[in-house]
């Protein structure tokens, strides 16, 4: 597994850039039950792409298997959040973008019945698509195409990208397929929106020390009820979240060499360096010293 590829969808990532706002992320993990994806969210829409193995999925309050050939469709500004079942390997593709890279020149008829309604969540892709119909089973194929397309990098194939959508569009259009999710429920927007305070709160003070307390008071709830509410909104206790996130910090302050691993471990929040490196072994498999090697030699060996 590619460890650096476990904070390849963080929040404030551009993915791909101002000209092409779209990039694609193959993800390995051999371990059932934890985390592939950490709960998060993104301005841009995404399509996640199961290739091997089973994944629970999350996406806001709802949970739903996710198998091999099976993709999920996430609007932007959606929680969502991965973990590997079963005993067998997980692999995946996660297709990121903006949907503004659909968006016509000029205020056309396809700009105004597809792609304004899909910004605004009113026309948008099915959640769950699974190789069921003829319809889904179409979908599937555009997204393998476009997976290929990124992967391949010929010249030309941001045009491609472009067309399998517009072709995905199209599809569901025929079927009368399109989703209308421009509306939750009062009580699943309130639990929605105290999460991502909760969230927001630890990614803005992770470098310091934070306790429980702290973050329930920003919502406000007891310790107790709060832990629960998140355990249960994300299957992990707020402390394994924000460990996690502090981890995938120091992952990309390692690649510096000039940074003592002392300096990383104080830099995203841990006082003391045995615990980093306890917390930091559980969840890479290997010491902070063993990635930093691994990764600057995989650097070295890049023509």
């Amino acid at each position: 597994m590619d460890q650096t590829t476990r904070h390849a969808l963080k929040e404030d990532r551009l993915h791909g850039d101002n000209m092409f706002p779209l990039a694609a992320y193959w993800i390995e993990h051999e371990e059932a039950g934890v985390p592939v994806l950490d709960c998060h969210w993104h301005a841009e829409a995404e399509f996640f792409y199961v290739l091997e193995g089973e994944v629970l999925f999350q996406v806001d309050t709802d949970y739903f298997i996710v198998k091999a050939g099976e993709a999920v469709f996430i609007d932007g500004g959606d929680i969502h959040a991965g973990h590997a079942q079963g005993d067998t390997a997980c692999s995946f593709c996660a297709i990121v973008f903006d949907t503004h890279l659909l968006a016509s020149a000029s205020y056309d008829a396809v700009q105004e019945r597809f792609i304004s309604p899909l910004q605004d969540k009113k026309k948008t892709f099915p959640r769950h698509i699974q190789p069921k119909t003829e319809w889904e089973i179409t979908l599937l194929q555009h997204l393998q195409c476009i997976m290929n397309v990124c992967q391949s990098q010929k010249p030309g194939h941001e045009t491609a990208v472009k067309g399998h959508f517009y072709l995905m569009l199209h599809e569901i259009a025929a079927q009368s397929k399109f989703c209308n999710r421009s509306e939750t429920s009062n009580a699943d927007s309130t639990k929605i929106d105290r999460l991502k305070t909760a969230i927001v709160y630890m990614q803005n003070h992770f470098q310091r020390p934070i306790r429980i307390a702290e973050i329930a008071d920003q919502i406000p709830m007891s310790e107790g009820q709060f832990c629960r509410f998140f355990k249960t909104m994300t299957r992990q206790t707020p402390i394994e979240y924000l460990n996690a996130y502090r981890i995938r910090q120091a992952t990309e302050l390692l690649l510096k060499p000039e940074l003592k691993i002392a300096a990383v471990a104080l830099d995203v929040g841990f006082d003391h360096i045995s615990y980093f490196v306890k917390v930091f072994r559980k969840m890479m498999k290997c010491t902070p010293s063993q990635f930093r090697k691994k990764q600057l030699e995989s650097s070295d060996r890049r023509p």
